[in-house]
């Protein structure tokens, strides 16, 4: 890995360069994404069968676009039975984590007879996208699903794309049918978004669309955004390591490359206050990317959006950590949560040389949905908020408007609205 000097300029340089990646700089695609869009909303059903069939390759119908009860009972025949445990722990895991985040309406009543609240309420209908092929992964289903089961969402709607012979990977409908999804879809891609967003003859209409997929997919989210809600238009992966000299090089590039091998557009970047330890994550990272399975894939990665950056101190290389606003955040320092408590964006922070980020993709609990491209500094990774709304609630006695009524009234008419202001003057304009 090139190992780089931190400046103001190597780190603008950085930022820039990793800005490339955001699907936001994709429309070239944009056309083709926006006429299937259209083509779903205007046809329904008959556009996605014809679009999975140009696709996918497979001849869908009504009949067969949905997974059946006999299909989901294969999956799990078809998959090692102790894979089917692991799932099953690692959606407990997540289904106690965001148990913790659940809230409750609430009222405050006032003696005057001011009562003022706000009333949580779980979404209708949400819809999650799954990749299929060779990027399905199972922890994103349960990522997507259970937090919207444990949030109260009544109906879970899932659409992932089958093979030619109409199959769809194993792994997903298990991981699927333990977090609780209510029905399966075999519709992919920019349909599958269209699809979800405005409803089709087999396909309902869903008030919230979750889940990765590729640059098409992205890219119709964010074409659908008002529509419908949206979780997030995920960029890339990302990690970053921060780390001392107390850090061991092997750990530290086993995990840079953990990100890596995801796709060539993947980010691994190591801030250190050590030369040192910067060359020797160098040449560890060398050596496991000879041996790695996904080494094509992990070297142009590291060779567009990989570095080792050296600080001359602790404080700068939190400074840049906190303007790169990782995706994956670890700490291995001497006293990682004391510098923990330095950060300001990140999606996910990772502390100590045992929390290597592959603990929270899989197993940990909360969610590997992150914030990509800078955008941690103002958006948090997939929570229970996603799947609920708040409405806020308003009551007054009689005598508790009659104290502020003067009040509402010359602020209203500060604005020109004096229809505002009478709506509040009728009230008591019988009172002598």
């Amino acid at each position: 890995m090139r190992i780089v000097q931190l400046t103001q300029d190597s780190k603008k340089n950085i930022l820039n360069n990793m800005l490339k990646r955001s699907p936001n700089n994709y429309g070239t695609y944009e056309e083709t994404v926006n006429r299937i869009l259209a083509d779903v909303k205007a046809r329904g059903d008959e556009a996605v069968f014809e679009y999975t069939k140009k696709f996918d390759r497979f001849d869908l119908n009504a009949g067969n676009i949905q997974v059946t009860g006999e299909e989901i009972k294969k999956a799990y025949e078809e998959l090692d039975e102790g894979l089917v445990d692991v799932i099953r722990k690692s959606a407990e895991n997540i289904r106690a984590f965001h148990s913790k985040q659940l809230r409750n309406s609430w009222f405050d009543a006032k003696p005057d007879g001011t009562i003022l609240g706000m009333k949580i309420t779980a979404l209708e209908k949400v819809g999650v996208y799954v990749p299929g092929g060779k990027a399905a992964y199972p922890s994103s289903v349960l990522m997507n699903v259970v937090p919207a089961k444990v949030a109260g969402v009544d109906q879970v709607i899932m659409t992932t794309p089958c093979n030619a012979e109409g199959k769809v990977n194993p792994g997903t409908l298990v991981a699927a049918d333990i977090a609780g999804v209510s029905v399966i879809y075999k519709v992919g891609g920019s349909q599958a978004i269209a699809a979800m967003a405005y409803g089709t003859q087999s396909i309902p209409k869903v008030d919230k669309i979750t889940g990765p997929g590729n640059i098409f997919v992205a890219l119709a989210k964010k074409a659908v955004y008002g529509y419908v809600s949206i979780d997030s238009i995920a960029g890339p992966s990302e990690i970053l390591v921060l780390a001392d000299e107390t850090a061991n090089p092997r750990y530290v590039a086993a995990d840079l490359l953990s990100q890596a091998e995801h796709d060539e557009l993947a980010s691994a970047i190591l801030i250190t206050t050590s030369k040192d330890l910067a060359e020797k994550v160098s040449a560890e990272v060398d050596g496991f990317v000879e041996v790695l399975e996904r080494k094509a894939i992990i070297q142009k990665s590291l060779d567009n959006y990989g570095y080792i950056l050296v600080a001359d101190t602790m404080e700068d290389a939190i400074d840049a950590v906190n303007e790169i606003a990782s995706e994956h955040l670890e700490i291995l320092t001497a006293n990682p949560f004391d510098v923990m408590t330095k950060i300001r964006n990140a999606g996910a922070i990772f502390l100590g040389e045992y929390a290597s980020e592959p603990l929270g993709d899989y197993f940990a609990g909360p969610n590997h949905i992150l914030p990509t491209n800078g955008t941690a500094k103002f958006f948090s990774p997939v929570n229970i908020d996603d799947f609920i709304k708040k409405t806020s609630i308003i009551s007054y006695s009689r005598s508790a408007l009659k104290k502020v009524s003067e009040d509402i009234q010359i602020f209203a008419k500060s604005e020109g609205l004096t229809a505002h202001a009478n709506s509040i003057k009728v009230r008591f304009e019988n009172d002598k």
